[in-house]
Formats: C-alpha cells, structure tokens, sequence
C-alpha cells in the first residue's frame, strides 16, 4: 500500500518588544525556518533530501506528458498538425520550445538537488554505511540524469558540487564522451558496487538498486559501441536470478502491478494525491511514491473521443508491425485473445479486443481522418472511473528501465561482438520476449521454414509479402532494431536515440516517405481493408514523414539545440 506524508510548514507569529529597534527586527533569525545552519545535520535530513532527488524523476519533460514529445521523433509515432508534438515530428524544434528548455531546467534541477546530498553529507555524523548508502542512491540518480543530457542534447554543462558564486554556474559545455568519463561511469561503478546486495522492502521499494545501475552502465558502453562491457554488465543482471518478465506484459504499465520482478528502476506516480514535486510544492514522500504526483499523460495521448487528445498516435509503420505480428496457436497465454498480448496493452485499433474505457473497440468513435491506431500503452484505458475528467490523473508508474530491454541489448550486444557465433544465444532472448507477447517465436519459424524467418521489417501493405531469411548476426541485428524494439518498448522512449546510435536515421524515414507516398498513391485501394480502415470520405493519409524525412540532418536534429536560455545566461558556453 502506498502511503503519503505532507510536510507543512506553519507561518510564525512575531511578536515585538518595545525595545526592539527597526534594524534588530530585520536582523532576527526565524526560530522555526529550515536553513542549512539546521538541516543538513540528522539521517532523516539526508532522507528527505534524499526524496527530492527521487521526486525529479516527476517532473513533466523528464518522464512526465510532455516527455511524450520526443515519441513522435522516428518512425513508430506521428502527430496531427495541431497538436504539440507536430513540431518534433517535422524537427521544427529550436533552443526555444518549450520541452527543449523545461528538460534542461528540470535534469539540472535533479542534478543540484543531487549534489547537495553527496556534499553536505560528508561532515554530517552519521554511521558510514549509512552515509554510503544514501550517497549511492544520489550517485545512481545523478547519473541518470546526466545520462538524460548528453543523450538529449549531445553533452552537459558538468556540475558535480553546488555552486555558490556567480562564476560556478559559468562553464563550458563538455563532449558525451567527456561526462561519460568524468562523471556517468564512475557515478554508476560506485553506485553498483555500494548497492550490491541491498534489498528495499515497504515503502523503500522504488530506491535505485544494483540492478539499475548495472543495466544503466551497460546501455552507456551499448551507446559507445562498446558491445564487450556492455555484455558484460547485461550478463551479470540476467545470471543474478533477481529478474525476470512478467507474466502478462500488460502487467508493465498499470498501476496494479508496480515494482514487479522485471521492473529495474521507475518513477512512482499516484492518481489520488494530487501534484505536487513536479510543480516545487511540498518535500517529497518517499522513493516508492516520489511526491505522490498525478501526471496527465492520459490526457496528453489518450484517445479523442474518451477525453484525451491524441496528441501522439501510432504510425502506419507500427500499426503494421503489430497487425502482422503472428499470434502462435500453440501458446496458452492467448487463450482467450485474437491479438498478441503486447498489441493488447499498446495499441487501440479497430480489432482489438475488449474494451477501450468499457466501450467496445469495433463502435468506438475516431479511426477516420486517416487515424488508424491510438496509444493504450501507459494510460488508464482499462479504469473506467479516470475518464472524461478535466485533468485525467495517471497514477501508473513510469517504468524507466525494464528486464526485457536488458534481454534485447544483450541479444543486441552479442551479435555485435562475436558475429554468427552468438546467434542461437541471441534467438534464446529474443524467443523470451516474443513466447511472453504470445507470438510465433524466431526458433518456431525456423522449424517450419527450413530455418528462415520473416523479415517483418518493411511494409507487408506496399511489399506483399515478407521475404524469408536465414538467422545471421546481421538479419537477426535488423529484426531486433526494426521489430522487436519497436514492439516491446514503443512509447517508452528509446526510438530516437536507438536509430541515432545505429546511424540509421535518414534510412529509416525515407523508407517511411516511400511507404507514405504509396499510401497516398493507392488510398482507394486500401481505404477499407485491414489493418488501416481508411473510412473517410475524402482522400486523406496522415503525412508524418514528408517534412521530416527531406530536412533531417544528423548535425542539427540527432540531439536538440542547447536551449536558449541556457546560452544567454551562461558565459562559459563561448569559452
């Protein structure tokens, strides 16, 4: 059970002396004011500090709605020209939109509160393993944050101690590489080293673990194509027998099944306690309830005619790699079910199962004006009583790091480091993800089909069919890069940065342009035919690459621009 804790601080009553003077009463100390002269002295100071840092984690850009902007860069999401994200589909972003200054402000907001821990609580005089622990969990969560930077905005301005002058804040913005070394890596090394072997129960459930940073130093060297190390550390989490997938992947984004055996690392939200850490109100709760926040991002995705309002929708290309995801017979989880389990809990479409909050998929209103398939993943489609609400509260977790993401950068990692030799290891985890989502496994294919399996990665409406290939290290590279990640984890925000790191970018969304334009191009022949149902009237397909796909360019739009007000105020940025 999730609790709540609220402190408030009570306004003083001043009452003066006749022999007071004006200058004594300007001078006197408020007796019940927190100052640093007074705080940063006992555990519980360090704890509630503590929190705070655990609470950024909330703030909107960082993992809250407008985070959702980034999910229309790439080729699983699109936008309509009115909404927000319209913008980073077509790469118009700048040093002045809003999400591209608010995710700086807030990481730095993370990062400072960070830093006051890991250096007030050096002379504090409390036990060392205690003080350890704390600055472990600052460490971790400094780390990621940086972590966030340099893979949004190519670098970071480092700050590893609090400023106090005029001319700290002063400095020069330093390489990915550069915080990679100086700062990520031997945040995360101390972080893994001082948490081994730490379990968290109660309402310390939610802390950053062994685990988290383990997986997170992997995926940095996976980043640096440093597929070695990054095995390595991947290989340590899947043979501590600590996680495992879930049952049913639906288990991974709702708010009945937090915390669970493959969650490594996520954000705790609340719908029931109201905003506060995103918006700089009270101290923080605790790890397993950061703030006890409600985020809208139900409101921000969810779809139009249930009170959300679209603002990211799937893209044709995605909708197909589900539609065309083969369900296997023979698995007992689909019992019940006419669509694979991770379609169930990811995409609305107009076949799919059940209800969209309690209404019927097949009579739901929407599906025209070229809108194919809307976004279940992370919101509350399966409450109905969170509907229809003029802030529609989303208490789910945000999971930022899960096991089957672990699965597929080491299938990932060892195809790269070790070639034709690692492909049967690399199909065993792959198979793991695919026989959990209740679809044909690579090795099922491979049996039936003289040891060949589809390549799933192009558009079956434009193609045909699918071409059959055999399991090489590079057919199996393309599979794990063009379907199975973007099955598992869409919307959890990975695409970009996965099609920036692969340098495959400008391909993938002029295949996107070409799969549009013959869209465009054969609409009546597809307007009423699965899996898109193009029901308008009017000739209309939804052009989310034709913008995109000319202007990209990986100097200006792999990372966003240092936000301007970063710029103005920082002199060091010119050095």
């Amino acid at each position: 059970m999730k609790k709540y804790i609220i402190y408030i601080l009570m306004m003083p009553v001043f009452m003066l002396a006749t022999s007071c003077n004006e200058d004594e009463f300007l001078t006197q100390v408020n007796p019940n004011s927190i100052t640093t002269d007074v705080f940063w002295k006992t555990s519980d100071d360090f704890e509630n500090a503590l929190y705070t840092v655990y609470g950024a984690l909330q703030f909107p850009s960082v993992t809250g709605p407008q985070a959702a902007n980034e999910w229309a860069l790439g080729d699983i999401g699109g936008s309509e020209t009115w909404m927000g994200p319209y913008v980073f589909k077509n790469l118009a972003m700048n040093d002045a939109s809003d999400h591209v200054k608010n995710k700086w402000n807030e990481l730095y907001v993370g990062i400072f509160r960070a830093n006051q821990v890991i250096e007030n609580i050096q002379n504090a005089e409390i036990g060392d393993s205690e003080k350890t622990l704390i600055v472990a969990q600052a460490r971790f969560l400094r780390a990621f944050y940086y972590f966030e930077l340099v893979n949004t905005y190519g670098g970071a301005v480092v700050h590893t101690v609090v400023p106090i002058l005029d001319e700290d804040f002063k400095k020069p913005f330093e390489s990915l590489d550069v915080v990679n070394t100086n700062v990520i890596i031997p945040d995360l090394e101390f972080a893994k080293a001082n948490l081994d072997g730490v379990v968290w129960t109660g309402n310390d459930v939610g802390r950053a673990t062994w685990g988290a940073a383990t997986a997170l130093l992997g995926k940095v060297y996976l980043y640096d194509n440093d597929w070695t190390k990054a095995a390595t550390e991947f290989k340590e989490i899947i043979d501590s027998g600590i996680y495992s997938l879930t049952p049913k992947f639906m288990d991974n984004f709702t708010d009945q099944n937090e915390f669970n055996k493959e969650s490594i690392f996520e954000a705790a939200y609340s719908a029931v306690a109201g905003d506060t850490g995103a918006n700089g109100a009270t101290i923080d709760t605790t790890p397993s309830e950061i703030g006890s926040e409600a985020y809208t991002l139900d409101a921000f995705i969810g779809q139009l005619n249930s009170g959300g309002y679209n603002s990211v929708l799937a893209s044709y290309y995605l909708h197909e790699l589900f539609y065309n995801d083969e369900m296997d017979p023979s698995n007992s989880i689909n019992n019940g079910f006419n669509e694979s389990q991770r379609t169930h809990a990811t995409l609305l479409t107009k076949e799919s199962d059940g209800t969209y909050y309690s209404v019927e998929a097949d009579v739901m209103k929407g599906f025209g004006y070229a809108q194919s398939a809307y976004i279940k993943k992370n919101t509350n489609w399966y409450q109905w009583e969170l509907i229809n609400t003029t802030n529609a509260r989303s208490g789910i977790n945000k999971r930022l790091i899960r096991y089957a993401d672990v699965l597929l950068m080491y299938a990932e990692a060892i195809l790269n480091a070790n070639g034709a030799a690692a492909t049967a290891e690399a199909i065993t985890y792959i198979d793991m993800i695919r026989s959990r989502a209740g679809v044909i496994t690579i090795q099922g294919y491979l049996d039936n089909n003289s040891n060949t399996f589809p390549a799933m990665n192009v558009s079956k409406v434009v193609n045909g069919t699918y071409n059959m290939v055999a399991p090489s290290a590079d057919n199996l590279l393309t599979h794990i890069r063009m379907v199975e990640r973007p099955l598992e984890l869409c919307f959890e925000g990975h695409r970009w940065r996965d099609l920036r790191r692969w340098g495959i970018t400008k391909t993938v969304l002029t295949d996107r342009l070409a799969d549009e334009q013959w869209f465009l191009a054969n609409w009546d022949a597809i307007r009423n035919t699965p899996p898109f149902y193009f029901v308008d009237e009017a000739q209309r397909v939804r052009t989310d690459y034709a913008v995109c796909a000319n202007s990209y360019s990986p100097a200006t739009h792999d990372y966003f621009p240092l936000p301007t007000d970063e710029v103005q105020v920082n002199s060091g940025l010119s050095n």
